[in-house]
C-alpha cells in the first residue's frame, strides 16, 4: 500500500539579518535543500553555496525586487521558489525560479509554488514570466540522437523533453533559448594551451591594453564599466526573451558588486582599453566564494560591437584566466554560460578548452490579464 503524502505548503521565507541570527532556520536549511537539488540534478557539487554567501543574493535592492518563498512536505522543506522583478521603468517581466527534491517532483510541490508565483507575479502587473531550467546531459546532443529532444526555436541547441521540460510546458511556457554550460578543467595543459592562444590575440589587439580590478571598482573606471554593463542586455543574444534596456552609473555598479563585497566574494575583472580615445571596450569577469579551492565562475564578458574584429574576446579571458591561476591557484575548473546560438563566443571558449557539461533551457509564458 503506497502512504499518500500531505499536501504541500508553501510560505513566504523569512530573510534573515546574517546567516546566523536567531530566525534564520528555515534560510539556512533552504540553502541545504537549493544545494541538494543542484547536486542531484547536476552530479556534481560546483554549483553549492554557503548561507553567507547565498543571503546577500537574495537581498532586495534599488534595481530589482527579490520574493522568496519555500515549499514543505510533512513539515520539511522539500523546494524553493523565487519571483525576481526588475525595477525598470515600466517593466512586464517577473523571472521565476522554481527548484525542487527531485524525490518530491509529481506531489504537486512544483504546482504550488507555480500558482504562488504567478499570483504575485500579476499582483505586480507582470504579464511576461521568464525561467530558467537546468536540463542535465552528459553528452553532446547531436541531430541523430535516439531521445526526444525539444528544438531551440533559434536553429541553435536543443534540451531533451524531461521533466523539466514537461512542468514548463504543462504551466503554459514556451522554450525560447538554449544556453550551453561549459567547464574548463585547470590543469598544467590548459595553462600551456591558454599561453599559446593570448600571444596571437595580443598581436591582434595592438591599439589595446588590458585593465585589471578587483571591486570595488576604482572612481577611474566606474563609467567605462557602467556603460559596458549596459550593453549585455542589449548586444548579448536574447532569442525572444524579454529583457528590460537597463541603465548603470556609479550606484548601479556599487549595488553590483554589493553581494559579491558581502559574501567575502573574490572577483576579477578584466577589460580592454583602446588607447587612442582612453575608453574602456570590453570585459570579462571571473568570480570565486570563500573557498579558494572550489570551482570558479565565469561571469559577464562583452566586446563592444564597434570594437570587434581585434580578438578581444581571446585576449580577454586568456589574459583574465592566467590572472586568476596566480589568484586562485587551487581552484580546480571554471563554469560559464553562453547562448547556444553565441557562436563567436563559445569558439573562443571551445579554443581555450572549454567543454559543455550541461544545458539551460530559457523559457516564457506571456499572461493574459
Amino acid at each position: 500500500m503506497t502512504a499518500t503524502l500531505a499536501a504541500p505548503h508553501v510560505r513566504p521565507l523569512i530573510m534573515p539579518e546574517s546567516a546566523d541570527a536567531a530566525d534564520a532556520a528555515d534560510f539556512v536549511q533552504m540553502v541545504r535543500v537549493r544545494n541538494e537539488v543542484y547536486r542531484e540534478l547536476n552530479g556534481y557539487d560546483d554549483e553549492s553555496r554557503t548561507p553567507a554567501e547565498m543571503l546577500p543574493l537574495l537581498q532586495s535592492g534599488p534595481y530589482e525586487l527579490t520574493l522568496p518563498w519555500i515549499a514543505l512536505l510533512e513539515e520539511q522543506i522539500v523546494g524553493r521558489g523565487i519571483l525576481n522583478l526588475p525595477l525598470e521603468d515600466g517593466s512586464r517581466v517577473a523571472d521565476v525560479t522554481i527548484e525542487l527534491l527531485p524525490r518530491v517532483w509529481g506531489h504537486g510541490v512544483g504546482s504550488a509554488l507555480y500558482a504562488v508565483l504567478e499570483r504575485a507575479a500579476r499582483e505586480h502587473g507582470r504579464t511576461v514570466l521568464q525561467t530558467w531550467a537546468y536540463h542535465p546531459t552528459r553528452a553532446p546532443i547531436a541531430p541523430g540522437d535516439a531521445a526526444p529532444w525539444l528544438d531551440s526555436p533559434t536553429g541553435f541547441g536543443r534540451v531533451p523533453q524531461d521533466h523539466s521540460a514537461r512542468f514548463a510546458h504543462a504551466h503554459g511556457f514556451a522554450l525560447e533559448q538554449v544556453e550551453r554550460t561549459s567547464a574548463l578543467e585547470l590543469t598544467a595543459d590548459a595553462d600551456a594551451r591558454i599561453q599559446a592562444l593570448l600571444m596571437p590575440a595580443q598581436r591582434a589587439a595592438a591599439g589595446y591594453r588590458i585593465v585589471r580590478w578587483m571591486p570595488p571598482t576604482p572612481p577611474e573606471l566606474i563609467d567605462g564599466y557602467a556603460w559596458l554593463k549596459s550593453r549585455m542586455v542589449t548586444d548579448a543574444p536574447a532569442a525572444g526573451l524579454e529583457l528590460d534596456e537597463q541603465v548603470w552609473d556609479a550606484a548601479r555598479v556599487a549595488d553590483h558588486e554589493r553581494p559579491v563585497l558581502a559574501a567575502g566574494r573574490t572577483m576579477l575583472i578584466t577589460a580592454a582599453e583602446h588607447i587612442e580615445s582612453g575608453e574602456l571596450v570590453a570585459f570579462n569577469e571571473l568570480v570565486i566564494g570563500r573557498d579558494l579551492t572550489a570551482a570558479t565562475f565565469q561571469e559577464d564578458t562583452l566586446v563592444r560591437a564597434d570594437h570587434r574584429g581585434h580578438r578581444l574576446g581571446m585576449l580577454l579571458k586568456c589574459a583574465g584566466l592566467l590572472a586568476w591561476r596566480r589568484l586562485a591557484p587551487d581552484s580546480p575548473r571554471v563554469i560559464t554560460y553562453n547562448a547556444e546560438e553565441n557562436r563567436p563566443m563559445l569558439q573562443i571558449n571551445e579554443a581555450i578548452g572549454f567543454a559543455p557539461i550541461a544545458y539551460l533551457g530559457a523559457w516564457k509564458k506571456t499572461l493574459i490579464r
